[in-house]
């Protein structure tokens, strides 16, 4: 087990990612916030679902996600249908926009993470992006299990966006 010194310089470094998240957010088109791409991510990886069902994904309230879902839905980039099970709940979908802004994000980002890794080794890389995933796996994130318990560890929007 670590020593203590190593957990609260962990926790100071953990702190500092916010600004490599707002790096990466200066990277996203002016209309489309991290909350909005994440939406697009998590319906694109999940499929059609309810709004409770993102704002569980997202660990935030309805009233928040609500907000998320009518700029995204305002965009054009999801649609939104009755359930056949329960006529009064909406399902949320992506978008063939919402698809190819989607597809649009995940190249600026893999460009930024490019530029600003451009020095880093494939295997430092690779090394990063799985403790990267052990750490979120270690806290039981909702987002790496999602509905169906999926693990991917693929590079994504959502890295950028949490």
């Amino acid at each position: 087990m670590a020593e203590r010194s190593q957990y609260e310089e962990l926790a100071r470094q953990i702190s500092a990612i916010g600004a490599v998240k707002r790096g990466m957010a200066r990277e996203l088109p002016h209309d489309c916030p991290p909350a909005s791409a994440a939406v697009l991510m998590l319906l694109s990886r999940h499929g059609e679902m309810r709004t409770s069902g993102l704002a569980e994904l997202m660990a935030i309230d309805m009233s928040v996600m609500s907000r998320h879902v009518a700029h995204v839905a305002e965009r054009g980039w999801i649609e939104r249908h009755p359930d056949p099970q329960d006529g009064r709940v909406r399902l949320l979908r992506i978008s063939e926009a919402g698809e190819s802004l989607l597809d649009d994000l995940s190249e600026r980002t893999a460009l930024a993470l490019e530029r600003h890794l451009s020095e880093w080794s494939d295997t430092d890389v690779a090394q990063l992006s799985a403790l990267l995933h052990r750490l979120r796996t270690s806290f039981g994130d909702c987002r790496a299990r999602g509905p169906h318990h999926e693990t991917s560890t693929t590079a994504s929007v959502t890295s950028t966006t949490e």
